[in-house]
Parts: structure tokens; C-alpha cells; sequence
């Protein structure tokens, strides 16, 4: 971390140079991974046309990273972690060449997407803790807010831009699914360009235990923070439920509004304007104000959802959708600079990649869902979901206030 005085204002972090082209390679395997999803999804549905399949594509995500997001915690704290954004970056890139070989050979079949998807979900849980753990260390820890917002935004863009351009790729006959792929697979290239030139991100800390001991020892270390904990319960609870929703909009799409893939990118990039707008805005939260704003963020998240479960029209379905990607990136951000703020920088890999958790936990999530939406009907499933953000966000609330009662050390306030 920088003992270099930073500069102020809403994109602070991105006067250093250093982070400039972590936010940047950011940009770019973000976006790979939204144009991928969106044509995986789109993909799953035309092969397959059941909610139940669309579940299984995130299922795999899901699987993949139980078993890859303590790997990456501990290869972020252990490793250098250039090397670790290289190297995923790499096998997005070699996994798109792949799937737009099978679509152009037509031989690709189901399963194959949800080997991908096992694939994206082991890259991203890798890469995650390595890049949040890297910014943590360019940027001061005053600075480690606005960075973690800025680096949402990143993502947040994509979701602008890849959804939209890919909705409107598919629709293209001489580009279509295919062209997706390779398009991404391009974009991986780049940031695996940029990742080459970031500082190397060695561990500051000698370890003289093995992986296995680092993982117990983070766990140990989290479990010994109880407002830590209850921030990861909290995240699990809200990003399982809420962000499930993703993996339903093309349903959404074709079968309650009949429409395209179009008006899939066209809805998904309205959520990723509210993000980015939400980004922004929050990009200079106070750091007492951030548990607060995060409360607030949960409520409106889940709240959203129901609004959108119950819209009648495609109209009234994209403004609930704002909403709901007003609050996804509130949450997620608000929830990211707490947690972390509240971890000491040894740890931060392995928190990084308990908060990381909560993603494969959607993932996981899914495929049940998908069952119900298929027995009981879509609309209600996604009014559960929202129902359960709320009730998540309404414990999480009742339990700070029994560790602030029990007079619990707070470890922000040490800061």
C-alpha cells in the first residue's frame, strides 16, 4: 500500500497509475465475461427452453467455486498476484475460442455450457480475491473505498455495454452466438495485456505454514471478528437470493413479454445504467456512513425485485429493473469496502474470498429455483426471492444491534 499522499474527489484512485490499468484490465475481463454470460444464457434456453436448464448453467458457476474460492483466497495471500490475474485471464480466453468453435462446427451441446460455466466460475473466483487484495495494496486504506467503488463501476459498465452489444450480436445472423464468443474471447486477450504490466503483487508476509494451515487460520481469524462474520452472512443471505434473479431473465424475456434477445440486453443494461449511476454516486461514502447506506441498499434491493416479479408490462418491467440494479450495486459495493475495511491486509485475499462465497452461493441457488419457477410459476418464485432479501437484510439488522448490546469490539471503530 502507498505511502504517498492521493489525490481527492469521486475518481481519486484513478489518478494512480497503477490502479488506472488495474481498473482498466477490469474493464475488459468484465466485459468478456458479460457478453459471455448473456450469450450463454441465451444459448441454454434455445437448446434446452426450461428455467430448470437455465439453473444448471449457474449451478456449475456455483460448484466451481466451493471448491475454487478458498484456492484463490489462499493463492492471493501466498502468491503473486499478476501472475493470478495473467493466468485466469488466459483460460477465459482459450475457454471462449473454444465454445465458439463448437457453436461454428455445430457440435455444441449443453453440457459443454456448463463445463464453461464450471470454467468462468473457477477463473473468476481466482481472479477476484487476487485483484481486490492488489487494489488494496495500491491504494491507501483511506483510499480503499473509493477504489472498491470504482472498481464496482468497472464492472457495473460492462454490464452497460456487454449485455446490449451482445443482445444485439446474436440477433446479427452473419455475427450471432458465435461472434459473441469470439468477441470476448478478444477482450480477454487485452486485459491479459494490461495484467502484464501491473505491479507483482508479492506477499508481504513470510508463511511458513501450508496452504491448508492458511486457510484454517483465515477462518480462524474471521470467525474471532463477530461484525465480520455477520457481514458475510449477511452478504451470503443477500447475493444468494437477490442476484439469482439474473439467471431468469431470459425467460422473462420470451415467455411473459414474448420478446428477443434484443429486449434481454435492452433489460439487462437498463439494471447496469442504475449500477453504474449508484456507483458513482457512492463512490465517496463516508466510511461511518457505510454500514447505514448499506442496510438501506439491501431493502431496496429486495424490494426491487418484487416490483419487477409483479410489473405487467415491458415498460414498467424496465423501471423496477433500474431499481434493482440501483440497489445489486449499492449492496455489493457498500458490503465490499466494510468487510474489507474490517480485515487486516494479511487476511484480505482470504476475506476476498469468503465474501466470494456468497457468488457461488447464487449460482448454487439457481437450480432450485429454477424447479419452483417451473412448478409454481416465475412471477411468484422472483417475489420470493425479494421477500428473502428483505427478511436477510431484517436479521442482519437485529443482529448488529445484539453485538452492539453485548458491547462487542466493532473493528471499524479502531480505524
Amino acid at each position: 500500500m502507498t505511502d504517498t499522499p492521493e489525490p481527492t474527489g469521486r475518481f481519486a484512485s484513478l489518478a494512480i497509475p497503477e490502479f488506472r490499468r488495474l481498473w482498466w484490465g477490469g474493464v475488459f475481463v468484465f466485459l468478456a465475461m458479460q457478453t459471455q454470460q448473456i450469450a450463454r444464457s441465451w444459448l441454454a434456453y434455445e437448446l434446452t427452453g426450461t428455467n430448470t436448464a437455465l439453473g444448471g448453467v449457474l449451478i456449475g458457476f456455483g460448484v466451481a467455486g466451493l471448491v475454487a474460492i478458498p484456492t484463490g483466497g489462499v493463492l492471493a495471500d501466498r502468491f503473486t498476484k499478476r501472475t493470478i490475474l495473467v493466468t485466469t485471464q488466459l483460460v477465459n480466453t482459450v475457454t471462449a475460442v473454444l465454445i465458439a468453435v463448437a457453436i461454428e462446427t455445430d457440435v455444441i451441446a449443453y453440457w459443454m455450457i456448463v463445463a464453461a460455466s464450471v470454467v468462468g466460475g473457477s477463473t473468476i473466483s481466482i481472479l477476484a480475491p487476487a485483484r481486490m487484495a492488489l487494489s488494496a495494496e495500491i491504494v491507501s486504506r483511506d483510499g480503499l473505498t473509493n477504489a472498491i467503488m470504482l472498481g464496482t463501476m468497472s464492472a457495473h459498465v460492462t454490464r452497460v455495454v456487454g449485455p446490449a452489444a451482445a443482445g444485439v450480436m446474436i440477433g446479427i445472423s452473419v455475427i450471432g452466438i458465435a461472434g459473441v464468443y469470439w468477441v470476448s474471447a478478444v477482450l480477454s486477450l487485452i486485459a491479459v495485456g494490461l495484467s502484464v504490466t501491473l505491479p507483482e503483487g508479492a506477499p508481504r508476509f513470510v508463511r511458513d505454514s501450508g496452504p491448508l494451515e492458511d486457510l484454517k487460520e483465515g477462518i480462524r481469524y474471521t470467525r474471532s471478528k463477530p461484525e465480520l462474520v455477520r457481514l458475510l452472512v449477511m452478504s451470503l443471505g443477500v447475493v444468494m437470493f437477490g442476484f439469482a434473479h439474473q439467471a431468469f431473465l431470459p425467460t422473462v424475456v420470451a415467455d411473459l413479454f414474448d420478446r428477443s434477445a434484443g429486449s434481454l440486453g435492452l433489460l439487462t443494461t437498463i439494471a447496469a445504467v442504475g449500477a453504474v449511476i449508484t456507483s458513482v454516486v457512492l463512490a465517496n461514502t463516508p466510511r461511518e456512513q457505510l454500514r447505514q447506506r448499506q442496510d438501506t441498499a439491501a431493502y431496496v434491493f429486495g424490494g426491487a425485485i418484487i416490483l419487477f416479479a409483479v410489473m405487467p408490462n415491458f415498460g414498467l418491467a424496465l423501471g423496477a429493473m433500474f431499481a434493482v440494479g440501483c440497489g445489486m450495486s449499492a449492496f455489493q459495493s457498500l458490503n465490499g469496502s466494510l468487510i474489507l475495511s474490517s480485515a487486516d491486509m494479511e487476511y484480505h485475499g482470504r476475506v476476498q474470498s469468503l465474501i466470494m462465497l456468497s457468488f457461488s452461493a447464487f449460482g448454487l441457488a439457481a437450480l432450485p429455483f429454477g424447479v419452483i419457477a417451473d412448478r409454481v410459476g416465475l412471477r411468484e418464485t422472483m417475489a420470493g426471492m425479494g421477500v428473502a432479501v428483505i427478511l436477510t437484510a431484517a436479521h442482519s439488522t437485529w443482529w448488529r444491534r445484539r453485538i452492539v448490546a453485548a458491547r462487542i469490539p466493532d473493528p471499524l471503530e479502531s480505524l
